[in-house]
């Protein structure tokens, strides 16, 4: 018997388990870990972030071949996509569907005309917290006064054809579209669903207990 036989003979059920959730984490969901504050207050750093990457697509494991389509992305939903021109993995809200004309104006949302709905729940000299609707989805944005406003505007725009508009929830210390333009269709990799779970990097990377399989769509 071969050293290789051996090894698989003594090992096989632990081989395919390893196979197995390989495979489950290529092409069925898998966790994201969050290195920024874009997304805060919805997401902090530190959270690890279910994504179900069957969401929108169902591709061939360990390669970027997709085999059909499964959905197609909604507004208010958060996504995670690979930015070819950040050139890094991403996770933001969508915000601007193909054929959708977006405008912001002084941080306030307006799609197709409409502004969105939009209610002040804490504000200071430093900061403003904001519940924002986007269509089904209520969600908290976060505005930094501390920081440039040359983010808070945008004229009118329309998403071409196979391209989304995304935006984080923390508006002022956010990279999103406003930065790097629309998004392709074939660099969304999934839709973020819960937090599993999250450390915090300030206080000795202890478990934040209150966000343990937290849904990352209740406020």
């Amino acid at each position: 018997m071969t050293f290789l036989k051996k090894i698989w003979q003594n090992n096989k059920l632990f081989i395919l388990f390893i196979l197995l959730m390989s495979v489950f984490r290529s092409a069925v969901a898998d966790w994201y870990t969050v290195p920024t504050g874009s997304m805060l207050p919805t997401i902090k750093v530190g959270d690890r972030i279910i994504v179900n990457k069957m969401a929108y697509d169902l591709q061939l494991p360990f390669s970027q071949i997709t085999l059909f389509t499964t959905g197609e992305p909604q507004r208010g939903e958060i996504v995670v996509f690979e930015s070819k021109a950040a050139n890094n993995r991403l996770i933001k809200r969508m915000i601007g569907l193909p054929g959708d004309r977006i405008e912001m104006r002084n941080e306030r949302l307006y799609i197709n005309g409409d502004a969105l709905n939009y209610q002040i729940t804490e504000q200071n000299y430093q900061q403003l917290f904001a519940i924002e609707q986007v269509d089904s989805i209520a969600h908290i944005i976060h505005i930094d006064k501390n920081k440039t406003n040359k983010l808070s505007n945008f004229p009118s725009i329309t998403v071409p054809t196979g391209h989304y508009l995304v935006l984080g929830d923390n508006r002022r210390n956010s990279a999103d579209s406003r930065v790097y333009g629309f998004v392709p269709r074939h660099e969304l990799k999934g839709k973020a669903t819960t937090i599993a779970f999250s450390f915090d990097y300030d206080n000795y990377y202890l478990p934040r207990k209150n966000r343990l399989f937290k849904d990352i769509y209740s406020l």
